[in-house]
């Protein structure tokens, strides 16, 4: 598996090779896609790593397009370190043209001072996923845990795995910021055929 950089943020894994730039980034994504097509961007907030994966499902069948991560130096300030989280995001918006978005909800944090960084950062990439007009919706850890695995008190390895075996992936996905998000994206589009069926 090759590992690609792209300005500040990493591409693990990326079955496409469009250029960032060959289309409008406010061109509507879902003018791009078949309808039957959805593509849902998965995204674990935080300020030093942001965990990235964009799945799209046909027909039932979900497949990853690409995952990764976004990291930021510490010794940015911490408008610095928004902006590349901002600009990121933006690339890879306009890149893989997801239609939907699952960001994780904040949990409880121990630590005051860590848990304003992270809403700090989920607030900037809430108001760049409304910017690019990409719905939006939000999962508790707990929410994934259960969509993943069926119990809410999951371990994180439990849920690696459970996403390896969905996805049929070699490997787990690194960093663990990654994971997670692909989890995420899983999440939603498990909650997405719930909602469907119950209406």
């Amino acid at each position: 598996m090759s590992t690609k950089t792209c300005r500040r943020y990493m591409t693990t894994y990326d079955f496409e090779s469009k250029n960032f730039f060959e289309k409008l980034i406010m061109q509507k994504q879902k003018d791009i896609l078949a309808p039957e097509a959805l593509r849902v961007l998965g995204i674990d907030p935080g300020t030093a790593i942001v965990g990235w994966a964009v799945l799209e499902e046909i027909k039932g069948c979900v497949r990853p397009i690409a995952y990764g991560h976004i990291t930021t130096s510490p010794k940015n300030t911490t408008a610095e370190r928004l902006l590349e989280i901002v600009k990121d995001l933006e690339e890879i918006i306009a890149k893989f043209e997801p239609h939907e978005a699952a960001v994780e909800d904040l949990f409880f944090f121990k630590n005051l001072k860590t848990v304003m960084k992270v809403s700090q950062a989920r607030g900037s990439i809430l108001l760049t996923l409304e910017r690019f007009c990409v719905s939006i919706f939000e999962y508790t850890p707990l929410q994934v845990k259960q969509a993943i695995t069926g119990y809410g008190r999951a371990e994180k390895k439990q849920i690696q795995i459970m996403t390896q075996k969905i996805l049929n992936l070699k490997s787990i996905p690194k960093p663990d910021d990654t994971a997670d998000a692909i989890a995420i994206a899983l999440c939603h589009l498990n909650s997405r055929k719930m909602r469907q069926i119950r209406n």
